[in-house]
């Protein structure tokens, strides 16, 4: 038969060449030839288990893994061709190879199916992209660390509402976006487990009739298991669905942080200032210098909080096994990736070139009355019922507002009118030093606190 179907590997069946707009609408190559090096990965590995088996010949295998090498080296130099009309990055491969040694590379999709093949090419470049991104994860929350040891014991206001709480130091506040991180390195981690695992073997969706050994190609290719059903291992792509879970979750801890960093740098905050390289100006007003990076990464997050929607959509109505549908896991996927991995390493080199200004710090601690709780503990000590100590206070609070003075500058006889229990020592504990002292507990702002945190946290990095 001749007919312009006859360059597909599943021209046989068809009478009539697929329109061009067809072509254009389902071809992948476009987006998925980034799966080259682990479609060739993949590719190799199942060769030498057909070899194995004596399902092809070792002269085979020996022409599959020589015309492996050129395909790789034309797709690094660029030399490479890529045909949409080869559909996707294992058609435009496996043609070349064919090309390059002849009937072996047509042999080597015995015993396997694309279904199976772009499922493992999946697993492994995410697999890549997870140990690259925990190491991404690592370097950013070191940048932390040595931020937070520098201003450990730096007073700032702790905010509830956006309205000044209670006094912490930004050391402390920085080490809760440690915290953050930690849990997003632990998921993605967690969702490594699951991506680890062979699908190759399933073939399109029954197994195969060939004797092939997934377990020898698992442990070729470095997979801690194997999936156990082959419907399952065309059609899963919970993977996929977890590391965009994973990857948004991360991204609504860079969107917190960045939110903070562009209050902090407004100049009626003045908490911070960030280095010019990760600033921009403005093209009319010309003392402008805008947060750009921590802007951007706010805005990106809904990006990737929409790929995991689609993601959970794409999944929700399809039926087993493998569905054309699935072609449309990628794009969401690779920029998923893309972004988490550019986010990650640009504020790694950010955050060192964050310079801390604590006078705003310690001028915003006198706007709102930050050791007012502090007093209300001194009184419940002295054996005043919390309840009637808050109420107190809160008097007192009054008062210096209208005064328009911090609690701090009451004179010891008008705060004696809200409580008999006052003395002098109240002003050991209304100074920022005081309140921050005297919460000096595992997990508190004490300076002392923040330091042994921060020791724990390195030995923590430390062992990863």
């Amino acid at each position: 038969m001749t007919s312009s179907t006859s360059g597909y590997t599943w021209a046989g069946r068809f009478s009539e060449p697929v329109s061009t707009l067809v072509k254009r609408y389902t071809a992948s190559v476009e987006f998925d030839r980034r799966l080259w090096r682990q479609d060739i990965q993949g590719s190799l590995a199942h060769a030498r288990m057909l070899a194995r088996q004596n399902i092809i010949s070792a002269d085979d295998l020996a022409d599959i893994e020589r015309g492996m090498q050129t395909v790789a080296e034309e797709i690094e130099s660029g030399a490479f061709v890529w045909s949409i009309d080869l559909e996707d990055v294992h058609l435009n491969i496996e043609k070349r190879l064919t090309a390059i040694i002849g009937d072996a590379g047509k042999r080597l999709h015995t015993g396997r199916s694309r279904n199976d093949q772009v499922a493992t090419d999946i697993r492994l470049y995410l697999r890549d992209a997870v140990d690259a991104i925990l190491q991404l994860i690592t370097a950013f929350r070191t940048a932390l660390l040595d931020l937070a040891e520098q201003e450990a014991a730096t007073p700032m206001p702790g905010f509830t509402h956006l309205q000044v709480a209670q006094p912490v130091t930004f050391g402390h506040h920085l080490l809760a976006y440690f915290e953050m991180f930690g849990r997003d390195a632990e998921r993605f981690a967690d969702c490594r487990k699951r991506t680890n695992r062979l699908p190759l073997g399933a073939a399109a969706l029954a197994g195969t009739t060939y004797p092939i050994d997934r377990a020898y190609v698992a442990e070729q290719l470095g997979f801690d298991a194997v999936c156990e059903n082959s419907l399952d291992a065309v059609s899963d792509r919970d993977f996929a669905i977890e590391f965009c879970a994973a990857s948004a979750l991360l991204m609504t801890h860079i969107s917190r942080l960045s939110e903070e960093l562009v209050l902090w740098m407004n100049p009626r905050v003045g908490f911070i200032r960030i280095a010019d390289r990760f600033c921009t100006g403005s093209s009319i007003m010309p003392q402008k210098k805008n947060p750009d990076v921590p802007e951007l990464a706010r805005g990106k997050t809904g990006r990737v909080n929409g790929h995991l929607m689609a993601l959970l959509t794409l999944m929700k109505g399809q039926p087993l096994a493998y569905n054309k549908d699935n072609q449309e896991d990628k794009e969401p996927l690779f920029d998923a990736v893309d972004t988490v991995t550019d986010t990650l390493r640009i504020f790694a080199d950010m955050v060192p070139g964050i310079s801390v200004q604590p006078e705003a710090m310690r001028a915003a601690l006198t706007q709102g009355f930050a050791t007012a709780t502090d007093l209300a503990d001194y009184l419940a000590k002295k054996g005043l019922p919390f309840r009637d100590a808050h109420e107190a206070v809160g008097l007192a609070v009054k008062r210096a507002e209208q005064l328009g003075i911090d609690l701090p500058q009451l004179p010891l006889d008008e705060l004696q009118t809200f409580s008999s229990l006052i003395a002098e020592d109240v002003y050991a504990v209304l100074t920022v030093e005081g309140s921050l002292a005297a919460r000096s507990h595992f997990g508190g702002t004490a300076p002392e606190q923040v330091k042994a945190a921060i020791a724990r946290a390195r030995r923590l990095l430390a062992a990863c």
